[in-house]
């Protein structure tokens, strides 16, 4: 194997997890983002979300301009013309990107871009995460408009329409709910009947009723339950007959996710991903499990996808992208690094005291 095809992998004397590299990888990506990013541009936000909220994971929130980003995500949330238009059945959140603000044309007709859950979830992360004062954003639009996306089975779509429903997007609501703390934009009765219909017979939840059990999914969904106050803390030790989830099952199908390299995968016969860290990771803490995991097996797995060029692959020996990087800096918060800030896991985000 050549020198170019062992990029990620550390030499012996980067076995150990590098935060100044990390937060250069990530300073420069504040600066620029890649070409390589050209085609993730409606997701700009997103992206944004993963340099500003992993530099505050770092302890290096300074190296961002705090008033200048607050000005570049609020530009973002869409805004109704009147409080008729309140009730059109549009989700006034925030866009994704400059362009999905654009109008569109179908069929010479000019159809406005929509904004989006997921974008208005990282809106929010952001905007806490650099310590915006909330009762400035006009969050009544926000969540009045909201409504309009949960469905009659509780779930929720990301968009006001033509568009797919899962529990990702039942997780971002509870998120924005959370961080505006104000439930009135779901009915949290008929979101976790929509949950609990996504565990599977073996313990983990799918991304839709009857789907295969997914990392992702999964944390989804004990993150919102979680949320919502349907959940206890330390459930694992707790009388399984007062869960209302699978508690054993649960707990079973994920510590079955830690492979013999001591990463864990999303689903059965899949190859561990930095990521899965921290998706199946954190459902392992937010449970009070986490100290069934090889921690010193899981450390020694992300520490081959620590880059030299700073940031975190997906696989050993490829080049680092925001999204493994950050996710990667989550699960060394979670295994207690030092100089990282704690996590947030049902957020997302560092625990924020404000």
């Amino acid at each position: 194997m050549s020198n170019d095809d062992n990029d990620s992998f550390p030499t012996n004397e980067e076995e150990s997890f590098d935060i100044d590299r990390h937060i250069r990888f990530l300073e420069m990506n504040y600066q620029l983002i890649p070409s390589f990013y050209e085609g993730q541009e409606i997701n700009h936000l997103t992206l944004a979300y993963f340099v500003i909220s992993g530099l505050h994971m770092l302890h290096a929130i300074d190296r961002v301009d705090r008033e200048a980003v607050i000005d570049w995500v609020l530009s973002f949330q869409a805004h109704p013309k009147n409080e008729a238009e309140l009730n059109n059945g549009q989700f006034y959140g925030f866009y994704g990107s400059r362009s999905s603000q654009f109008h569109s044309l179908d069929n010479e007709v000019t159809v406005p871009n929509n904004s989006h859950l997921a974008s208005t979830y990282c809106a929010l992360a952001i905007l806490k995460t650099v310590g915006y004062d909330f009762s400035l954003i006009n969050s009544s639009s926000i969540l009045k408009t909201m409504k309009h996306l949960q469905q009659p089975d509780g779930s929720f779509m990301p968009i006001h329409t033509g568009a797919e429903v899962d529990l990702r997007f039942v997780y971002c609501a509870a998120v924005i709910s959370s961080l505006l703390d104000n439930w009135s934009g779901m009915d949290k009765e008929e979101a976790k009947n929509y949950i609990l219909s996504c565990q599977s017979y073996d313990g983990g939840f799918g991304l839709i009723p009857g789907q295969e059990s997914h990392g992702g999914a999964t944390y989804c969904a004990v993150a919102s339950l979680r949320l919502m106050g349907f959940m206890e803390d330390d459930l694992v030790f707790q009388s399984t007959s007062s869960s209302i989830i699978d508690v054993p099952l649960l707990l079973d199908w994920c510590l079955q996710r830690q492979a013999v390299d001591g990463g864990f995968q999303g689903r059965p016969n899949k190859a561990s991903d930095t990521c899965y860290a921290f998706w199946i990771g954190g459902v392992l803490r937010m449970i009070g499990a986490n100290k069934f995991i090889d921690q010193t097996t899981l450390r020694e797995f992300l520490l081959t996808c620590q880059s030299k060029y700073g940031g975190f692959s997906k696989f050993p020996g490829q080049f680092p992208d925001l999204y493994h990087s950050y996710y990667g800096f989550t699960a060394f918060s979670m295994l207690q690094e030092t100089g990282l800030n704690s996590l947030d896991v049902e957020l997302g985000i560092s625990s924020i005291i404000l």
